[in-house]
């Protein structure tokens, strides 16, 4: 303790301190390359600032390829270190040229960090995920600013002798942050290809939507798990030593996760047996509504009150489910209604069917029937019975539109739909007694 407590020493590193600092930071071009950074800096928020409505508004009215938009449209954001990046470079250039290289070392660092920073910026957008593309952007720069300040190597270095060792399995920090990172790049990349090959496989119109969704969904988890197997290779990490490890933590996920399995395993039943497809109008208890997609775990089914509901796959295998379109989108609906008994009952039914046949969703090919059902207490009981090729555009609008048109056909024809009315027979007299209202009140 007294050793590191000497005056005599902490004088002397005080005094190694004080020249380093006046050698390296205090001198004369150390602080001239400051100024230069910062009235550069502000030079270019001035131009910045007045130029960015400019070029937004000529990159809107340029004509730019879609696939491009995202990079066009991060220029203005970048405009200002653009203009600071290539002030510094100049700058840098003519003091290179005006005396030595070393003397503009600052001015080098900032423009190569700079430099980076931007050129991550503009690739990450290529990244449609943003908080993957956020990730990668700190990642890309971090690396970069370590190999242009020189602390690429000890920082590895640094990482790797923090190491811990299963048997034969040697995993440092420098193995986690180099598999993790080759994992986010590769489950990119599987993402990016499974979205494309999902798109030509559903332009294949021979292929039906049940097919199309089972092959799109093998496909994503088989990139995905490639993605996963050459991510841990590419960092040597070898998969049999993982096996028995791998194995007890598979029993545990599989013994909490029973559900989520289950769910996977319906999905891909549901689309093999094809009971379920997007487009399908299905019925699931209190839910009616149509299927735009199947996801991997649910089913999504939106309802015509604009509600979506995501109901598990494993639900639409035990529950009793009732698919309005399974083989034929040709769906029967029917009303029932009452008039007088003083009607026609035949011409009854003639104008009701005429009616029905009216809204342009009935179906041509299928006319509408009406029958007489009994004899009501008031009326002459009917049930008129009509055809739909599009339930999901919604079943109540069209009972009401055909409801409407036969009203409006037994007005024109002076049909009565009854009240109900009833007969009431008093057997005894009932007595009334009164009283003589006094005088004066």
């Amino acid at each position: 303790m007294e050793q590191f407590l000497d005056p005599g020493r902490i004088a002397t590193e005080l005094q190694a301190l004080s020249d380093w600092f006046l050698q390296n930071v205090a001198n004369f071009w150390s602080l001239l390359q400051v100024v230069v950074l910062l009235a550069l800096f502000g030079i270019a928020a001035v131009l910045g600032r007045r130029l960015r409505p400019a070029v937004a508004a000529w990159l809107e009215r340029a004509a730019v390829p879609t696939r491009f938009a995202a990079q066009v449209k991060v220029l203005p954001a970048v405009l200002t270190p653009l203009i600071y990046l290539l002030m510094l470079w100049l700058a840098i250039g003519i003091m290179q040229q005006s005396t030595w290289p070393s003397r503009s070392y600052l001015l080098s660092v900032v423009a190569s960090l700079l430099t980076a920073w931007v050129v991550i910026r503009l690739f990450t957008t290529f990244v449609r995920n943003p908080a993957l593309a956020k990730t990668l952007a700190v990642c890309a720069w971090t690396i970069a600013a370590l190999n242009i300040t020189d602390l690429l190597d000890p920082t590895v270095a640094l990482l790797d002798s923090l190491a811990i060792t299963f048997g034969e399995l040697r995993v440092s920090l420098l193995t986690i942050v180099k598999g993790v990172l080759t994992l986010a790049v590769f489950l990119w990349v599987a993402a990016a290809l499974s979205r494309f090959l999902e798109k030509r496989i559903n332009r294949v119109s021979d292929l039906t939507p049940s097919v199309q969704v089972l092959l799109g969904k093998l496909l994503k988890i088989t990139l995905i798990t490639l993605a996963v197997v050459i991510a841990l290779n590419s960092v040597g990490i070898d998969l049999t030593a993982l096996a028995l490890f791998s194995g007890a933590v598979g029993v545990g996920i599989g013994f909490g996760l029973q559900k989520v399995v289950s769910n996977l395993i319906s999905g891909v039943i549901l689309l093999l047996d094809k009971s379920i497809k997007p487009g399908d109008v299905i019925e699931l208890g209190p839910t009616f509504g149509w299927i735009p997609s199947l996801g991997a775990r649910y089913v999504s089914v939106v309802t015509r009150d604009g509600k979506e509901y995501l109901i598990p796959n494993e639900d639409l295998i035990t529950q009793h489910v009732v698919n309005w379109s399974f083989t034929d989108e040709l769906v029967r609906m029917e009303i029932t209604f009452g008039v007088s008994y003083a009607c026609d009952p035949h011409e009854v039914r003639r104008i009701a069917r005429e009616a029905a046949a009216t809204p342009a969703r009935v179906s041509r090919d299928q006319p509408p029937v009406c029958h007489l059902t009994g004899f009501g207490d008031s009326s002459l009981d009917f049930v008129l019975r009509f055809w739909i090729t599009d339930p999901q555009d919604g079943v109540a609008n069209i009972k009401g539109q055909v409801l409407l048109a036969v009203w409006d056909a037994f007005k024109q024809h002076s049909i009565e739909i009854p009240y109900p009315h009833r007969h009431l027979i008093i057997k005894d007299a009932i007595p009334v007694e009164t009283r003589a209202q006094p005088a004066g009140t």
